[in-house]
């Protein structure tokens, strides 16, 4: 048996959490198999002079994990070379109703044969590289939504996932063309998944003199989709505009409105009412990722949306299966009586 314990006493990271991570990192280096003994508890807080009830917190998980067993009177030896459980960390930039609707299918497809842990990064660097640095080690794979902010740069975030075993790794949501590396993905398109469904909507669209895009500033989207809103308007030579906030809009007659934010749908439906405008006929409105309320809204909101269901269970499945891939995810128009 061949065991180095790798601590770090500057480190934000527990030092038992450090124990448990040495102990996972070991075994899947071939270093500690089945059955061979670790030292006991008060040997190894001599040798790296830890509190010896730091060490025996490291044990206790190790051992809750199923990663390792006592023996009455002869000490703890490893049980199994890998956890009776697949131990994931999924990292979502936020929440809001479609997420929870990925992170529900996603948990549901991987059963009782992995847990889950839940963190989020609100489009904050500095809060994923603490994610990412105090977790490494401690789960079978990391699922990443890798939305920030305008301003970060991609190395940025591309250095950080880079710590990430690439087999080990899922991004959700969004590709990253630069990351190196055989990683799985499951993506949407933005610029050109936006495009093919307005292309889809083209006869409906048809009708209406102006295509206007809702696309908050305080409020972070990839900005792809505004590419691949310009993208369509060029091609079909149509007039279009985009502006941060319904309430701007005054005479909505004869324009069609792709919606981001339920604040701004629910404005737009409300001068309409107060326009004496039918939706569908004198003004079109699409809004962003699907809802049971968007059913039934002013008798059906047609929706540009994703399918978040299966999203989530196609990420679940690449990790279940052991696979590494690319899948883009189902989008496309939603077809209602508001447009």
């Amino acid at each position: 048996m061949s065991f180095f314990l790798n601590i770090d006493h500057d480190a934000k990271t527990p030092k038992y959490k450090q124990i448990v991570k040495s102990v996972i990192g070991s075994i899947e280096r071939g270093m500690l198999k089945q059955h061979d003994q670790l030292p006991s508890i008060n040997e190894l807080s001599e040798d790296y002079y830890l509190a010896r009830d730091t060490v025996e917190k490291a044990y206790k998980e190790l051992k809750a994990l199923g990663i390792i067993d006592s023996v009455r009177g002869k000490g703890f030896y490893i049980l199994n070379e890998k956890p009776t459980q697949i131990r994931v960390l999924l990292v979502m930039n936020k929440l809001s109703a479609y997420k929870k609707a990925i992170y529900e299918s996603f948990v549901a497809t991987l059963g009782d044969r992995a847990t889950v842990t839940l963190q989020i990064h609100h489009g904050s660097l500095r809060i994923f590289r603490d994610i990412i640095k105090e977790s490494l080690g401690h789960f079978h794979y990391y699922v990443i939504m890798p939305h920030f902010y305008n301003d970060v740069m991609v190395t940025s975030i591309t250095t950080t996932l880079q710590q990430i075993p690439p087999n080990e790794l899922v991004l959700l949501d969004k590709e990253i063309p630069e990351l190196p590396g055989a990683h799985s993905s499951v993506y949407q398109d933005f610029t050109n998944d936006l495009y093919g469904a307005l292309e889809s909507g083209h006869d409906l669209l048809d009708k209406y003199q102006e295509l206007v895009l809702v696309f908050p500033r305080d409020v972070k989207y990839p900005p792809e989709i505004v590419r691949g809103f310009r993208n369509f308007c060029a091609h079909f030579h149509k007039k279009g505009r985009t502006i941060e906030s319904a309430s701007s809009e005054t005479d909505l007659r004869g324009r069609a409105y792709a919606v981001l934010e339920d604040s701004d749908l629910a404005e737009l439906v409300k001068k309409a009412k107060l326009q004496g405008l039918e939706l569908g006929k004198d003004v079109g409105v699409m809004a962003f990722n699907d809802t049971p309320l968007k059913e039934v809204l002013a008798d059906g909101i047609t929706v540009i949306s994703t399918d978040h269901e299966q999203m989530g269970s196609s990420a679940a499945t690449l990790i279940l299966d052991g696979t590494v891939a690319q899948i883009k995810n189902p989008f496309g128009l939603i077809r209602r009586g508001s447009l």
